[in-house]
């Protein structure tokens, strides 16, 4: 990976953008993009990159948002209680320190909870529940905490990026700062060396919660076909059941997709894009839903024929979200190839 890319990664991982609140690596993005692409934004905050001419116009789309927290109530103590944005574990927010996006700026916090020797009966063995925890940014009094933390502000995890052995390496947000990042690279290696159709990369928003800006972008650009990008569970640590989730493993390779939520049509010609490039990679299963951008993408319009291209990632919704760089680097490169031999579908027969 080159070190301008990488250093694009870990400034797309650095920015807090939650659902709702994508602006800050939204503006990361376009400032890489827009050295080498056409870049717009709409008025939801989803960013497209495009190179390249068509007809045919090619989609690739990975979402910018990461899962958050919710500032529900401030509290006469200065203590502010929340509730999740996407979809958390309880046990993977005691004791974070958290990032809330306040008006003026940035406030710092920790996830409080009882502590463990004032806990009672089975208060030790029980999972705690969010509506059990608070986030305390150490304000004297809820007058003092309410001049800077408003019910309705936005929080993420204050985990920073960790180089692990080798290519591997943790953080918070890689889901799915990793797709976006694939979707902007993938335009940059293709307009290096264009193809026949019109690629356009999406950083999408709102993916966590609502898939608005799939629903609302695939719309407004129409594709002819799109590609998600996104991260998927690995299944090469403990405790996983290779027979009912297929057996992905970081480090080797792109996970794509393949079953009743994808065209099988596109998965062929991925496939083929993968091989001629000599790109190695997993295939796992996907039943009626792929629980990414493409389920929105796949019913816009008329329909846009969709496949899913993933990064392996353990640990997912975590504040260690833990992933090869190398996965991530061959997930662009196999994106970029495919758009180069992309020239339009067959008609359905």
């Amino acid at each position: 990976m080159r070190d301008e890319s990488k250093s694009f990664f870990l400034d797309l991982l650095a920015a807090a953008g939650p659902s709702g609140d994508e602006r800050g690596p939204a503006r990361v993005w376009r400032g890489y993009t827009s050295g080498f692409a056409e870049v717009t934004t709409d008025a939801l905050g989803s960013s497209t990159a495009s190179a390249g001419e068509g007809p045919p116009h090619l989609m690739v789309m990975g979402h910018i948002d990461e899962i958050g927290l919710v500032v529900t109530h401030v509290d006469d103590d200065g203590f502010a209680w929340f509730g999740p944005v996407g979809g958390w574990d309880p046990e993977v927010l005691v004791g974070q320190r958290v990032r809330v996006l306040a008006k003026d700026g940035p406030v710092a916090g920790v996830v409080g909870k009882k502590s463990r020797h004032l806990q009672e009966g089975d208060e030790r063995t029980t999972q705690t529940k969010i509506d059990q925890m608070w986030i305390d940014i150490g304000a004297a009094s809820g007058e003092e905490a309410r001049k800077v933390v408003r019910t309705g502000d936005l929080a993420v995890l204050e985990q920073p990026a960790l180089p692990l052995q080798g290519a591997r390496m943790s953080s918070r947000a890689v889901d799915n700062r990793a797709g976006a990042w694939v979707a902007a690279e993938a335009v940059r290696l293709y307009a290096e060396q264009p193809g026949g159709c019109r690629l356009t990369a999406v950083a999408s928003v709102s993916e966590e919660t609502s898939f608005a800006g799939a629903h609302t972008t695939s719309f407004a650009l129409a594709p002819d076909a799109a590609i998600a990008v996104d991260v998927t569970n690995a299944t090469d640590y403990p405790s996983v059941s290779k027979q009912k989730y297929g057996h992905v493993q970081i480090g080797k390779g792109p996970g794509l997709s393949r079953g009743a939520a994808i065209h099988p049509v596109m998965f062929e010609m991925l496939i083929e894009s993968a091989e001629a490039a000599g790109i190695e990679y997993q295939v796992e299963p996907a039943d009626g839903h792929t629980w990414t951008d493409a389920d929105a993408i796949f019913l816009s319009r008329a329909g846009v024929p969709s496949i899913v291209v993933s990064i392996p990632l353990r640990y997912m919704h975590s504040p260690n979200e833990l992933l090869d760089l190398d996965d991530l680097q061959a997930c662009a490169e196999l994106v970029a190839t495919f758009a180069r031999r992309f020239d339009g579908l067959p008609p359905t027969e």
